[in-house]
């Protein structure tokens, strides 16, 4: 079976017990980790409000996408996938998340997706939010996503039973063409649900088995909570994710880890408004690539001395990629 996929990156130099898990458990929902994160809206509200004095207007959704889309950059290992037992790596950073054209009980939603490097700066994340939610709002708006539901379920019902089920066999074949991954909402490296929109409290939502998602948040809103403060027990402020998240492709002590770094960066989001040095970690499709192209070297004229530098051109010219994992 091929292993190259038009949105990742096979990895296979990883650990034996992460190697096997797939193996293990095949589908996602065998898979799935709940896990609540709470944080206190106090550093993020003095936040909001320091930059709506400023002029600009934040909002806590920005805020957790820009700190999810920074984890990921910082965490690698959390932006991968398995597909037909094998684990690969995402090319981009990649966020869908559902969009309500009109904001009433019976009007359409549509998912939208935005891709990501992994250095951007809340502003960044901001105007593509802004931009991508309003052109997908309006009752005469459809997008591609849209296009393709329709296309799909306008079908008979054993139709729609064969054409999905195609399309799953083709993507765990990694036979799926790169216009359907783009188009679908499944393929991506998180997806999000914004309930504090809709007044509704956090949830945990399942991982699809069709596409990519290894990682679902479900934001609620804030509210009052009682919260310990020096030994005291007092009244917070605070919201809370859902977070549910396949642990095929990482170890526990890896995702504790990153959870408590997605925690920190929703508390200081100051730390959002610079860039990061992604090199500093590891590259965000999981690959270190020796770009620089071996000095060819003279032979020598004779005998050892011409071997000699025949083996030494021979030994440069062996610069391979390599995938590591940073576990």
């Amino acid at each position: 079976m091929r292993k190259k996929r038009p949105d990742g990156v096979y990895i296979d130099n990883i650990n034996p017990y992460t190697k096997i898990m797939p193996h293990i458990m095949p589908k996602r929902y065998d898979a799935m980790n709940w896990c609540k994160v709470e944080v206190s809206c106090d550093g993020l509200d003095k936040f909001l409000a320091e930059q709506n004095a400023n002029g600009t207007h934040f909002t806590y959704y920005n805020v957790v996408v820009a700190a999810l889309v920074r984890t990921l950059a910082m965490r690698p290992s959390l932006n991968r996938f398995v597909k037909n037992r094998r684990i690969y790596q995402h090319n981009d950073i990649t966020a869908s998340f559902a969009v309500k054209k009109i904001l009433k009980d019976d009007s359409e939603d549509t998912t939208v997706k935005l891709h990501f490097k992994g250095d951007e700066t809340i502003v960044d994340v901001k105007k593509m939010m802004d931009d991508i939610i309003a052109a997908n709002t309006g009752t005469k708006v459809y997008n591609q996503v849209d296009k393709l539901a329709k296309t799909i379920t306008n079908a008979p019902h054993f139709m729609i039973k064969f054409v999905v089920g195609l399309l799953n066999w083709l993507d765990n074949h990694n036979l799926l063409p790169a216009s359907v991954i783009e188009t679908s909402p499944f393929h991506n490296s998180f997806f999000i649900t914004f309930m504090k929109s809709i007044h509704g409290d956090y949830l945990y939502h399942h991982c699809y088995d069709f596409g990519t998602t290894g990682i679902f948040i479900g934001m609620g809103r804030e509210k009052q909570v009682p919260v310990v403060e020096d030994g005291e027990v007092k009244v917070g402020k605070v919201i809370t994710l859902g977070v549910v998240c396949d642990e095929r492709f990482c170890d526990g002590l890896y995702y504790v880890n990153s959870m408590r770094l997605l925690k920190d960066l929703i508390m200081h989001p100051d730390k959002l408004l610079e860039p990061i040095d992604l090199s500093k970690y590891q590259s965000v499709n999981g690959l270190v690539k020796n770009d620089a192209k071996p000095k060819k070297q003279k032979k020598a004229k004779k005998g050892k001395n011409a071997q000699q530098a025949e083996d030494q051109v021979a030994a440069t010219e062996q610069a391979t990629v390599v995938i590591k994992d940073e576990e």
